[in-house]
């Protein structure tokens, strides 16, 4: 089965630690990501979560909570980090990244997910994904969490998905 590797939200925003988002394991997920996005050749797609022009419902509290985030798209922080270069992102407003975009990009090919952060962005994509019929492997050790207990604690809840979710390594995608 064909498999296209989704990187999650590698932005400045979550790499770099005076970010009030900054993602403390994020440096050493760039490694394992570097080695998958080889392996995958075009079969990459990049995601950017942005702030909404203007927010509405619950994200009003949101944004509240965080407003250096409202930030236009083109903003520094919102850009995928300098050691990646994509010719394209999809961007969402959500958390999670399964647009009707990603699905059209992904067609019915296996979701294999990388990135930022492991106990929101990629849950929600992952689980969204998986509700929509798609195969959606998480690669633990190319993903990071707010914490170590969150991302634990996050992959073991995307495990009892199984078998629509599988949690796996760099080394086991690649083999």
């Amino acid at each position: 089965m064909r498999s296209v590797l989704a990187v999650i939200d590698l932005q400045n925003v979550f790499a770099d630690p005076a970010s009030e988002w900054f993602t403390p394991r994020f440096a050493e997920i760039v490694p394992q990501i570097h080695r998958l996005t080889a392996a995958f050749g075009d079969d990459v797609v990049f995601t950017r979560f942005i702030a909404p022009a203007r927010p509405e419902g619950a994200w009003k509290q949101y944004y509240e909570q965080w407003p250096f985030a409202l930030q236009p798209p083109d903003s520094r922080l919102y850009q995928i980090i300098d050691a990646f270069q994509p010719p394209s992102t999809v961007d969402a407003s959500t958390f999670g990244k399964w647009t009707a975009r990603m699905a059209t990009r992904v067609g019915g090919a296996r979701l294999v997910l990388a990135g930022v952060s492991t106990d929101c962005c990629v849950l929600s994509t992952a689980l969204a994904a998986a509700d929509a019929g798609v195969s959606v492997t998480v690669v633990s050790d190319a993903c990071a969490g707010v914490d170590d207990e969150s991302h634990t604690k996050a992959l073991d809840v995307m495990r009892l998905y199984g078998p629509l979710v599988k949690v796996a390594t760099t080394e086991e995608v690649l083999a």
